[in-house]
């Protein structure tokens, strides 16, 4: 058994990349989703790849099946179980306004409707203390209701469960009691073991929501592998940027939302590793990357900050809170199909996209919409004979007509405005790093741009330009990249441990033993999901805030004995300042603190993919096409990016299976001991 598999499954594609671990080998490939049963799609692709699926020794994955399931709401019916008096802080949510000035604001609509709440009596105090025994006969009531209605979930949420999940445990058992496995059953402080009770059951309540989808999925994937007599067990990518078992997943498919994407940033990850262990060919930012995946309808943004992901500990997913560890993922609907139109006489692009049916008009499926695409196979930047590796050849003259009606209608050159779209589109792109960077005080010019997605090095030097980027790396296998980003992710497990204290009370050995009992916690469960001793590790952080603010930073500690040090008080509050100043532009060091939460992650690491040197480039594959940039006229190469060979000046187009990379005039490009495209770019 040697080979080490990752796929991510998209909407169109499902893109596979195999590691051998023989000889170092590393192939990508994609085969058509399948949305009717995505497990044929899975393996259709693992046969593009693997001749021996005996020989599959790991196996990961990442999903969006929860996420489609909350987009397209067609999640699960759930039944809210909330305490005696709280029926209505689902329903009431913030009070906060996101958009502040837009008229037309509207919270989102809950996805349990009121009278699918119900209420049980029994009551802890803030310090978990029992007031009011659980009512349980309300808790059997809720049962009933769930059974004779068809409830596909049942979500407990019951106050001051974090600081006492008693009543909680007990509310579970009666109901698992009633409804066995058919109906899940998901309890607030298992998801999240958080204060603030909207968020804690808006992230219940998501995940009720989409787990019965996540679960049949992944039940179903599992069931294929062992009909065809494979032994080796499934990973799943979760929203953390880590991996978990397929089994832990099902009891937790919350943590698999953002599965998909998140790929793409621990390939980012892998990168900034690979770079600092190389030559030094990126002379800045080498700790530093800004992701960007641009695909065929959406434009995705993530973040590398000193070798590691930018995660979160709490996030907005389509408007609902939830309370997880996730990476900062920004989100635009800009990719190749987004659709050029007129507005008021100015020219908008997306985010409405011709999708894969019937795509840019250039795909000749019918589309006769102007398209991102469109405006770059009229620009001369997409070889039309050897499109996604000759699998496409597209329609020029379509793409033309396309251009050129919208162009009527705006009164302009088509050339001009086959530029303008992609301007506007770059424009768009540039303007949401900003929002990851520039609102949270980080300067993109510290950073490298990495590029992937089918359609993001073709974009990449000129959102470079806009952001002031000196760097952009196209790695290998750029449409598959988020696939081989999985290969590279370590096993992730996330605790939790709520602990209020002011820092006049504070008990630094007591912090201590709490970290110690949460490190062998997340040590057992590294073991459970299979992980060697001596390739687990855990790390430890608390949430802090000024006395009087609500929102907190999480601050890294050394290990977990370091609040029983001596001057612990005082080197914390002073890296709380340092991170205050970094995140608002201000620090009162003067303030007394506050402690809040204590978190621990045990990370347990896979060997790495060590890829093989690439191959000797073939000769140069190349013919001379007519590309415009900045208006003018270009004679410009194209070349397969096998056939890359030292220093390369624009411009020039590289073709290759998954991707096509433009390299503007004045950029100039190399291709590192690892095969990746490194692009210095002209400012």
């Amino acid at each position: 058994m040697s080979y080490r598999v990752a796929m991510d499954i998209g909407g169109t594609f499902t893109d596979v990349v195999c590691y051998d671990e023989r000889n170092g080998a590393v192939t990508a490939s994609k085969a058509p989703t399948t949305p009717g049963d995505l497990a044929e799609g899975v393996f259709a692709a693992l046969g593009r790849v693997v001749d021996d699926p005996a020989g599959i020794s790991f196996f990961v994955h990442g999903t969006t099946q929860g996420l489609n399931a909350l987009l397209e709401r067609k999640g699960a019916r759930v039944l809210l179980l909330a305490s005696l008096g709280g029926r209505d802080v689902y329903q009431i949510a913030r009070g906060n306004r996101d958009r502040m000035f837009d008229l037309r604001y509207r919270k989102p609509v809950p996805l349990v409707p009121r009278q699918d709440v119900m209420e049980a009596g029994g009551r802890l105090d803030y310090r978990g203390e029992e007031l009011v025994p659980l009512d349980e006969e309300a808790v059997r009531a809720a049962a009933r209701r769930a059974r004779e209605e068809g409830f596909d979930a049942v979500a407990v949420s019951l106050l001051f469960s974090y600081a006492n999940p008693a009543h909680e445990l007990r509310a579970g058992e009666i109901l698992r009691e009633e409804l066995g496995d058919d109906v899940l059953v998901v309890l607030s402080h298992e998801v999240a073991r958080e204060w603030r009770e909207y968020e804690r059951t808006s992230s219940a309540v998501l995940e009720a929501y989409t787990g019965p989808v996540v679960r049949r999925y992944l039940a179903r994937i599992e069931r294929r592998f062992a009909e065809r007599g494979l032994a080796v067990p499934v990973h799943v990518m979760q929203s953390s940027g880590g991996l978990v078992n397929a089994s832990y997943a099902m009891r937790r498919p919350l943590q698999t939302l953002l599965s998909g994407p998140v790929g793409g940033t621990m390939g980012g990850v892998a990168a900034t590793r690979l770079l600092r262990r190389g030559p030094g060919v990126i002379e800045t930012g080498r700790d530093n990357a800004i992701c960007i995946d641009m695909g065929g309808t959406s434009f995705d943004v993530s973040l590398v900050v000193n070798g590691r992901p930018d995660v979160s500990a709490e996030a907005r997913i389509e408007g609902y809170p939830v309370l997880m560890p996730i990476v900062n993922l920004h989100t635009i609907g800009a990719g190749g199909g987004s659709i050029a139109y007129a507005e008021a006489g100015a020219l908008r692009v997306g985010p409405e996209s011709a999708g894969a049916v019937p795509g840019p008009a250039c795909y000749g499926r019918g589309g006769t919409r102007a398209t991102v695409t469109d405006a770059n196979v009229v620009l001369g930047r997409v070889d039309p004979a050897w499109f996604a590796g000759g699998l496409m050849t597209l329609d020029v003259e379509a793409a033309g007509t396309a251009i050129a009606t919208l162009a009527d209608e705006l009164d302009l050159d088509p050339l001009l405005l086959a530029e303008g779209i992609c301007d506007v589109a770059n424009a768009k792109m540039a303007q949401a790093i900003r929002t990851l960077t520039v609102e949270h005080g980080i300067e993109p010019r510290e950073f490298a741009l990495v590029a992937f997605g089918g359609a993001g090095p073709m974009h990449a030097a000129f959102i470079a330009r806009e952001l002031g980027i000196s760097e952009v790396v196209v790695p290998r296998f750029p449409g598959a990249f988020s696939a081989w980003g999985m290969l590279e992710a370590d096993v992730r497990r996330d605790l939790t441990h709520p602990y209020f204290r002011s820092q006049d009370v504070l008990d630094g050995p007591d912090m201590s033993r709490n970290f110690v009992t949460l490190e062998e916690e997340a040590l057992a469960a590294l073991s459970a999901q299979g992980v060697p001793e001596e390739r687990r590790r855990v790390e430890h952080a608390v949430d802090m805030r000024y006395e009087g603010q609500d929102y907190t930073l999480t601050i890294p500690l050394r290990d977990a004995a370091e609040p029983a040090e001596p001057g612990f008080l005082e080197a914390i509050a002073a890296r709380y300042a340092e991170a205050h100043t970094s995140r608002y532009g201000h620090a009162t060091p003067e303030a007394p603190v506050e402690f809040v939460m204590l978190r621990s992650t045990g990370f347990g690491s896979f060997p790495r993919t060590v890829a093989a040197s690439p191959e000797v480039p073939e000769e140069q594959a190349e013919h001379v096409r007519d590309v415009i940039f900045d208006g003018a006229v270009h004679s410009t190469p194209v070349l397969r990016r096998s056939s890359l060979d030292g220093e390369l000046a624009g411009p020039a187009i590289v073709v290759e299976e998954t991707a096509t990379t433009v390299i503007p005039p004045g950029c100039v490009a190399t291709v590192d001991p690892n095969g990746f495209l490194i692009m210095k770019v002209d400012q």
